[in-house]
């Protein structure tokens, strides 16, 4: 069972803020360290500014064993991918009994696995495209019947649009078939939709406002994320208040249908006939310079710093479900 941080502690005392040793958990081996890293150290720095005891870990090479050698009471994970995001370190943290941000060990597995969320979204009747996993070269061809052209090939278990290409032809399936097993765990080819793409983040039961995310790329990739000039981030996002209502209603059934809880993200497109298609969840989004969280947080009027602290408080709230 997910441990609790004694959310008396969290106030605003200095006193009782400085008492409290957060381990700020960042980093690691996954394809996503660098961005870990990034935003990591922004958390701390907010931390610090507020006044609380928080130590940087990178849970790369000794990380775990500092982790395991110093007495915290709460750690702010801020892992991306594999051995972060995954469901992994949330185990270890609970069998060290220390309380921790954001969603739980199942919850974390399932949004981190795309194929294991779709089948979940799919069971519980929210909408998602279509899709075919692929493990062999006829698996290719199927998906050609199944998915159709255009289509976009992802590798499961990886986040920020590693490994992701979009096919538009027959014979650009099997390299981007490649390129996504080259990021092992499973693949999955799922249908291209036409429209326009968004994002919702959750904080504890609240939407923040929704982000539409435009980019001249051929998708929101990792480049448009984290480094390209021009992808533009629009908030408000251009949907009527009764739409973006209806939009946040189904953007919490998908987070809460995979057990998610505290804070996330859910992304979504809504096609050329206005219907609404489910992508995916983050269970630990970005927090730098490019995040959409902390753009969210801001148009709510959050600041970076207050965005962190109610975070922190997540680690405060109830156990997975």
């Amino acid at each position: 069972m997910k441990q609790r941080l004694n959310k008396q502690l969290l106030n605003r005392s200095s006193l009782k803020q400085q008492a409290v040793r957060i381990a700020v958990l960042m980093g690691g081996d996954s394809a996503e360290s660098e961005i870990s890293l990034q935003g990591g150290r922004a958390v701390l720095t907010a931390l610090q500014s507020k006044g609380f005891n928080a130590t940087a870990i990178d849970v790369k090479d000794k990380g775990i064993k500092q982790l395991c050698e110093k007495a915290y009471d709460c750690a702010f994970i801020m892992l991306h991918g594999r051995g972060g995001e995954d469901g992994l370190m949330q185990g270890l943290l609970e069998m060290m009994q220390i309380p921790y941000t954001g969603s739980g060990v199942l919850a974390s597995a399932l949004a981190m696995d795309k194929l294991r969320t779709k089948q979940i979204w799919q069971a519980a009747g929210l909408p998602t495209p279509v899709y075919q996993q692929i493990k062999t070269e006829q698996d290719c061809a199927l998906a050609l019947q199944t998915v159709g052209l255009p289509m976009i090939i992802k590798p499961v278990l990886e986040g920020s649009s590693i490994g992701m290409s979009k096919v538009e032809a027959e014979d650009e399936l099997m390299p981007a078939w490649e390129k996504a097993r080259r990021c092992g765990g499973a693949v999955i080819a799922e249908e291209w939709i036409e429209g326009k793409e968004y994002t919702a983040a959750i904080l504890e039961e609240q939407v923040l406002p929704v982000i539409r995310l435009q980019t001249p790329r051929k998708f929101y990739d990792y480049e448009a994320k984290y480094a390209a000039s021009d992808t533009q981030y629009i908030c408000p996002c251009g949907l009527n208040q009764a739409d973006e209502q209806l939009v946040a209603e189904l953007v919490k059934k998908a987070f809460f249908a995979v057990g998610a809880s505290g804070w996330g993200r859910v992304d979504f497109m809504i096609d050329n006939e206005d219907q609404p298609w489910l992508i995916e969840v983050n269970t630990v989004p970005g927090m730098t310079s490019h995040s959409l969280v902390p753009m969210a947080a801001a148009q709510a009027g959050l600041s970076f710093d207050e965005l962190v602290v109610e975070i922190l408080n997540t680690a405060a709230e109830g156990c997975e479900q």
